[in-house]
């Protein structure tokens, strides 16, 4: 791959890994076939197309919504129409409690308000430190790969680098101690089982059906909530006040109104959020960006080419990571066709009329990401990577309220920044040194589960770059 090259288009048009689109119900017997609860491949070629309209037959009704103003009047709501799904709030209860990330209205509000300011005070250049020891720790291990050229599967190797920068900022502890490393094991079994849907389920139960989680699944979220409590304690019992982090911040956050502080249990619902959002979702981009990386040696080429031109050789700093911007459009363009988060699913919590459509109490309304960065009256080849969509003037073209991998209106991600300089740290600082190469026999082919992942995972090797 030569970096002299790192200047022109494409040489062709790459379209990366998707399902393919097909009729309502060919879609639905594919689901049932692989078996494997993957909502992306229960999409019909129609749910592309259409600003508003149902999901197949199911006894509560799916609404799925590519209009961006029938988004924005969905998720600007404050819970008392269209409160977050049941579906989803079941799913992660036995995790994250009565978190901000399941809440609605007056709790969600109180809330919102307390983390808003705590979050805030762990600056961007205070976490920028923790992110990179974590990426420079992963640099030599990375190394030690390349010199035994030894495969690894990519999804895991950034599942514990998210996971690790994730433990350095909230509890200024890294992955590698025993209990940081132990709440990864359990959130493994929880990611790969909580998230399954049962296909048949969602088309015969009515709304608001509880689906008790299987005993393996809650004994992970009882330890992961116990590994939490602990770390949660040292900062509780801190006498001398020598964190300075995301945990510490959270705990000094007060109510407004009445001063009252979170409780013990509230404070590991709200970093257990910070865990499952900050690491996961992270980690599913980052696996999709550097798939990318690998098989399109020109996409990565002119990425080194910039880092190198515009860094040097010596340590990222923050000012370097920010002037960056072919790889910042790189990043918002896997973002786009790989949203960590595919769907963000509502509930009609009374009978209302949505666009053009009455709903009934109880419908679920499907907000779908996927659907709405690939909509073909939104995007120009929608299915196709590149990243000069969000390059230079371009970006301005894009239509708003049509990308929204961070959410939108009052429940944007709060961690969207802290992503994006993250991201664009670990993707400069080890494309700048490695070439990534998959080795995977399996194709790829992405499903939506907790995030967007691959099926499989995907195997790589790493090796030096020769310039």
């Amino acid at each position: 791959m030569g970096d002299e090259h790192h200047m022109s288009a494409l040489s062709e048009p790459f379209v990366p890994p998707r399902p393919s689109k097909l009729w309502s119900v060919a879609a639905l017997a594919r689901t049932l076939r692989q078996g494997d609860g993957d909502l992306l491949s229960l999409l019909p070629g129609n749910a592309f197309r259409m600003d508003i309209g149902t999901l197949g037959y199911s006894r509560r009704s799916i609404f799925l919504l590519n209009d961006p103003a029938l988004v924005r009047q969905v998720l600007s709501d404050d819970g008392t129409t269209f409160p977050k799904s049941d579906l989803m709030v079941n799913a992660l209860e036995p995790l994250i409690g009565g978190s901000i990330f399941v809440t609605d209205g007056a709790t969600w509000r109180r809330q919102r308000a307390m983390i808003d300011p705590a979050f805030s005070h762990m600056r961007l250049s205070l976490a920028f430190e923790s992110m990179h020891a974590a990426v420079q720790d992963r640099l030599a291990w990375l190394d030690r790969m390349a010199r035994q050229e030894t495969p690894f599967s990519l999804d895991l190797a950034m599942s514990h680098l998210t996971a690790d920068v994730i433990c350095r900022t909230v509890f200024s502890t890294s992955l590698d101690t025993g209990v940081a490393k132990d709440v990864f094991d359990d959130f493994v079994i929880f990611e790969r089982d909580v998230a399954q849907v049962q296909i048949w389920r969602l088309i015969i139960d009515p709304a608001w059906t509880a689906v008790r989680q299987d005993d393996h699944v809650l004994a992970a979220c009882a330890r992961i909530r116990q590994h939490l409590g602990d770390l949660t304690d040292t900062h509780l019992n801190d006498e001398t006040g020598q964190f300075n982090d995301i945990a510490s911040a959270v705990i000094a956050a007060r109510d407004s109104d009445t001063g009252a502080a979170f409780t013990r249990d509230e404070l590991i619902d709200q970093l257990g959020v910070f865990f499952l959002a900050g690491h996961e979702t992270s980690a599913s981009a980052l696996t999709w960006a550097f798939y990318i990386l690998a098989v399109r040696p020109e996409i990565c080429s002119r990425v080194r080419a910039e880092v190198r031109e515009r860094a040097g050789d010596g340590p990222l700093g923050m000012d370097d990571v920010r002037n960056l911007p072919f790889v910042r459009s790189f990043f918002k363009e896997v973002l786009r066709l790989y949203p960590p988060i595919t769907f963000m699913p509502r509930v009609a919590d009374q009978p209302v009329a949505l666009g053009r459509r009455k709903l009934r109490r109880g419908a679920l309304v499907m907000i779908a990401p996927w659907t709405l960065h690939r909509h073909e009256r939104h995007w120009p080849e929608p299915d196709r990577f590149d990243p000069e969509r969000f390059l230079g003037g371009r970006e301005r073209d894009v239509e708003p309220g049509t990308y929204i991998p961070f959410g939108q209106g009052p429940h944007t991600c709060i961690g969207a920044g802290f992503a994006t300089v993250e991201a664009a740290l670990i993707i400069a600082s080890l494309v700048r040194d490695y070439d990534f190469e998959v080795v995977s026999t399996e194709a790829v082919r992405p499903v939506a589960r907790l995030t967007t992942r691959p099926a499989s995972e995907i195997s790589v090797r790493v090796r030096r770059h020769r310039a």
